[in-house]
């Protein structure tokens, strides 16, 4: 009798266990590695006295990013080299690099560091962080447009994809170049799409 209580005790803890053991493994955070490949962090502002826009993007980053879809959490963490700065035109290029300008030599790359996701179910919606440029630091918020998440084809790992805006003044970060004089302001429009690998599972130790 005692062994088929132990025994109905046992079958009854075996399912709850189980429960509790999925359940933790679906509210695990999951990391990602980005893309640099295909990650684009690309702005738009001003041309002389606005008559048109200039376009430019960072050819080189990379960064990290943890999601926690039960937990409503994660970080983003996104390195850009200021060296790799692009605007299709190598005169606007060199002089981009220059010290009355981004200062590239000084300040070589850029981070942009999330504090806080915010999300709708399990879609990324916005990101608060800090944006780091020139040496000044400034928070940031980026407007999640689009964000999707689906098995990789060739990689056969999950990857993540976003599209992400926000303006910005670069005066704000000491950049302010022109500004008064030939440009009517210093607004700047990031649109930044973004991929990132999910990373593999460790091996076993040993």
């Amino acid at each position: 009798m005692l062994n088929l209580k132990k025994n109905l005790f046992t079958a009854g803890l075996l399912p709850a266990a189980l429960l509790l053991a999925c359940s933790a493994a679906l509210a695990a955070p999951e990391s990602y590695t980005i893309d640099s490949s295909h990650t684009y962090p690309s702005f738009k502002a001003a041309h002389i006295g606005g008559i048109s826009f200039w376009r430019g993007k960072i050819d080189k980053n990379s960064g990290a990013v943890v999601l926690d879809r039960a937990a409503k959490t994660g970080s983003i963490e996104i390195l850009m080299d200021m060296t790799s700065i692009d605007f299709g035109m190598d005169k606007m290029n060199e002089h981009a690099k220059k010290e009355d300008f981004f200062d590239v030599a000084k300040y070589p790359t850029a981070t942009y560091k999330s504090t806080k996701l915010t999300f709708s179910g399990d879609t990324l919606t916005a990101v608060d962080g800090d944006l780091t440029l020139h040496g000044v630091t400034k928070p940031v918020r980026l407007t999640v447009n689009q964000f999707k998440c689906i098995p990789h084809p060739f990689y056969k790992r999950e990857v993540c994809g976003a599209d992400a805006s926000a303006t910005i003044d670069r005066t704000d970060f000491g950049v302010s170049y022109g500004v008064g004089k030939a440009i009517p302001d210093g607004k700047v429009t990031l649109e930044i799409q973004v991929e990132a690998l999910k990373d593999e599972a460790a091996g076993p130790a040993g």
